[in-house]
């Protein structure tokens, strides 16, 4: 499965609506630590295939939803499950915890 855009207009569509749960990932170009958890967040979207969205939001295009959820430092992930915010990582952390909290909401 290929990765979703999220943004400011899809977000209620694709993350609030979902029926799987939803991994964001907070980033924005000029990122480094978000460059490194780039790849984390790829694998992910081919390993929950099926049973989880993951998606990637830029911050600097989709201010709202970044502000509307406290999105200070990037990257930060957001895990949502049935409309509601679960779990929160803020950081470039190891795959290793991405996963641990991702497996706690399938």
């Amino acid at each position: 499965m290929a990765i979703t855009v999220i943004t400011d207009d899809n977000f209620q569509d694709e993350v609030l609506n979902s029926d799987l749960p939803v991994l964001i990932d907070f980033w924005a170009i000029w990122c480094g630590p978000c460059k490194m958890i780039a790849p984390i967040v790829e694998d992910l979207a081919t390993e929950y295939d099926g049973k989880a969205k993951i998606g990637k939001l830029d911050v600097d295009s989709n201010q709202q939803t970044s502000i509307k959820y406290g999105v200070r430092s990037i990257p930060t992930l957001l895990i949502f499950k049935g409309g509601e915010l679960v779990d929160t990582i803020i950081g470039a952390v190891p795959k290793t915890k991405v996963v641990e909290k991702l497996e706690l909401v399938i």
